[in-house]
């Protein structure tokens, strides 16, 4: 006897697949029309960069665009897990629930983290990391958390049995999918320690992306307390469950994509900032020289070598050649040592006789 398919599904349509249709279940559509927004728009991102590499003038921006190309790959993940939670819990969904929720969020806090300990050196005025060196750090971080789900699916399914999850009763699958997800916990307050040291340094410029990344992952945090809160709420309803972390999924796909990739597109393409980098590193510029401190030299003030001849009108500036004034001296003055000359003798004309004799 076979059951009658429900409003707006085919009657051969596995049943499992149910919810992607069935239109009496609101909240399976509209999570499954948001998450297919949020494919596409993530893709979009991800063309789009690629068309920018080109154009960012700035070198630092453009060394973290692999970190934001893997980071939109992990959303692009977490909008396509939203299915596997909208589809009935079965031996297929179960391992792909419990292993890519934590390795997508691992990926995408990751790819975060790297990104504000690399803002922390910037707004210090310090070197940043290279392209590569970032690359390894956010694998490194994610790869911690691929372990831990391969460890706990191989011990939980003893290597053959890919139907106990949905064995579990719900509060056991429950305990198991937050246990599993400590390590992504502690990434994420991580980020938030890593995106509040950017507020701190002279570098005014790198604050703004380290705002965009503490705000998501503020953002992240709150999502989450939210759904694991509600997921422990006892329920006798099994799809509440699934309902909840959907939800959660779709959500958190948003705030990645609203709060921090718009935002950092937005600043991608602009002009490369010398006030955001010390000064060996700025543009060159002639700068005037002026003493800062001690008394002032006047030969050296700008506003002396400005006035020009409006106020000495016999001084005569060269701009090109020094910065020192050249006046001329009117009316010139004699300040020769004079030199001391001989009397005449009175005895030159005798001659040992008197005059007249």
């Amino acid at each position: 006897m076979t059951t009658k398919a429900p409003d707006g599904c085919r009657s051969d349509l596995n049943s499992k697949y149910n919810r992607l249709c069935d239109t009496t279940l609101i909240w399976g559509i509209v999570l499954e029309a948001l998450a297919a927004v949020g494919i596409v728009t993530t893709v979009a991102f991800l063309l789009s960069l690629l068309i920018l590499i080109c154009k960012v003038q700035d070198s630092n921006k453009r060394k973290i665009l692999p970190i934001q190309f893997l980071f939109l790959l992990g959303v692009l993940g977490v909008f396509g897990l939203t299915f596997a939670f909208i589809i009935r819990l079965d031996g297929t969904t179960g391992p792909t629930r419990f292993f890519l929720f934590g390795v997508l969020f691992s990926i995408c806090f990751s790819c975060l983290l790297v990104h504000a300990l690399n803002l922390t050196k910037l707004v210090r005025g310090r070197k940043p990391f290279s392209l590569l060196v970032m690359l390894g750090l956010a694998l490194g971080f994610s790869l911690v958390q691929d372990v831990i789900a391969v460890e706990y699916l191989v011990l939980t399914m003893n290597r053959t049995n890919v139907d106990i999850f949905s064995e579990f009763s719900a509060s056991r699958r429950d305990e198991d999918f937050v246990m599993l997800l400590i390590y992504v916990l502690f990434l994420m307050a991580l980020t938030i320690l890593a995106s509040s040291c950017t507020f701190c340094g002279p570098f005014t410029g790198w604050k703004r992306h380290g705002a965009h990344i503490c705000l998501t992952v503020v953002l992240s945090v709150a999502i989450w307390v939210v759904w694991i809160t509600l997921l422990f709420v006892p329920n006798p309803d099994s799809t509440w469950d699934d309902t909840i972390l959907s939800s959660a999924l779709v959500a958190n796909g948003w705030v990645f994509l609203l709060v921090y990739v718009a935002p950092e597109f937005h600043l991608l393409t602009k002009q490369r900032n010398p006030l955001d980098y010390p000064v060996e590193d700025a543009f060159c510029k002639p700068q005037l020289m002026k003493q800062s401190y001690g008394v002032e030299n006047r030969a050296y003030s700008q506003e002396e070598i400005t006035q020009g001849l409006e106020e000495i009108g016999d001084t005569l500036y060269a701009p090109y050649s020094t910065h020192f004034q050249l006046q001329n001296r009117t009316p010139p003055k004699d300040f020769s040592i004079p030199r001391a000359q001989a009397r005449a003798s009175p005895y030159n004309d005798y001659e040992g006789r008197k005059v007249g004799s």
